[in-house]
């Protein structure tokens, strides 16, 4: 089985073993048995925030394909929605504002499974799961266990959690607490109010966000497509970098070096003491346009976001991972901060 076929990349080896596991059960059973065992694991969501490396993966590869939810009235005239991993994130956005339920709406069009979202802390346009994840339910590889587990024990924090970047528990379900109104959160994000025509922190009807939401992706290739090779990617592969402010002029005179003086660098507030910086902008200036090629052209910076790296139709993961350390170091040189990758590296690193 080769894993390129589970992966929005369409990179990867194949498998020494395969399950596709569709109930929570199966991949308790699954898990437990390969730990019990030793075998090497890999738990397979979406594979839209994954790199595998071309030689695949020897050991068993269990993909999440559970499905399910179930929607309960909650306090405050709000809703308390819960989903088997396996679901598909933005049918889940889709099916929710259909009903009117707000709070999601703005993490339209991610690609990827509902167990991934509490890993990763999804989050675009000003918001992130974090902002209405209630709890999930783990199974933890170490006691093979199956606990709930609160939201404020998972160390959320941007892009990141204590599941993260560790196989020592499996993301079964999770509870998201959303408002039933038909309104959005406040609207965060400068570029989505603009595009809506509110100012921030206005709330507009969830349909209206998630459609000015799916423009703006769509407008940067980061709404999948089959036939566009734009979307044959990860996501963001880095992450926008958070410097200390004692760093911060040390890379502001950097950039008036290589950009010229006055030069408009984005700057967001982060954790006290610390800047978070665009990685899009400081690739484009370090020297990575859009559409940058790599490789023998098998692989470039997608043609509409700089953030993106992409597979032109015949890459190999090694010429990917080729031209991630061209930009992380090129941007390093440059600025004098390092970019961190997003996906996660399997069996490959930059």
């Amino acid at each position: 089985m080769l894993l390129s076929e589970y992966t929005t990349l369409r990179l990867g080896g194949p498998a020494a073993r395969f399950l596709s596991a569709t109930t929570a059960d199966e991949v308790t059973e699954a898990v437990r048995a390969a730990d019990r065992s030793g075998e090497r694991l890999l738990v397979l969501g979406g594979g839209s925030n994954l790199v595998i490396a071309d030689e695949g993966f020897d050991g068993l590869v269990v993909r999440i394909a559970t499905r399910g939810y179930a929607v309960d009235t909650a306090a405050d005239a709000g809703v308390e929605l819960t989903v088997e991993a396996g679901e598909d994130w933005d049918t889940t956005v889709a099916r929710c504002v259909a009903q009117g339920y707000g709070g999601l709406e703005c993490l339209s069009g991610i690609p990827g499974l509902v167990g991934a979202t509490p890993v990763q802390n999804v989050g675009a346009y000003g918001a992130e799961i974090a902002d209405v994840l209630i709890s999930v339910d783990l199974l933890d590889r170490r006691t093979g266990r199956v606990e709930r587990t609160c939201a404020s024990a998972l160390g959320l924090s941007y892009r990141s959690s204590v599941l993260k970047g560790t196989d020592s528990a499996v993301v079964l379900r999770a509870r998201f607490l959303l408002r039933r109104d038909g309104h959005s959160a406040p609207i965060r994000y400068d570029e989505l109010a603009r595009t809506l025509g509110v100012a921030k922190g206005e709330r507009v009807p969830v349909l209206e966000a998630r459609q000015a939401v799916l423009e703006l992706r769509r407008a940067k290739g980061m709404v999948l497509d089959a036939e566009d090779n734009d979307t044959w990617s990860a996501g963001s592969f880095f992450t926008n970098p958070i410097v200390p402010d004692r760093d911060l002029d040390a890379v502001l005179h950097r950039v008036a070096e290589a950009a010229g003086e006055g030069a408009a660098m984005p700057r967001y507030p982060a954790i006290p003491g610390h800047t978070k910086l665009s990685a899009a902008w400081l690739i484009e200036h370090a020297g990575f346009p859009k559409g940058f090629a790599g490789p023998g052209d098998r692989v470039s910076l997608s043609g509409k976001h700089t953030l993106a790296l992409t597979n032109r139709g015949s890459a190999s993961t090694a010429d990917l991972l080729a031209l991630a350390r061209q930009v992380r170091d090129g941007v390093f040189a440059t600025f004098g901060v390092r970019l961190t990758a997003e996906p996660v590296l399997v069996g490959c690193d930059i």
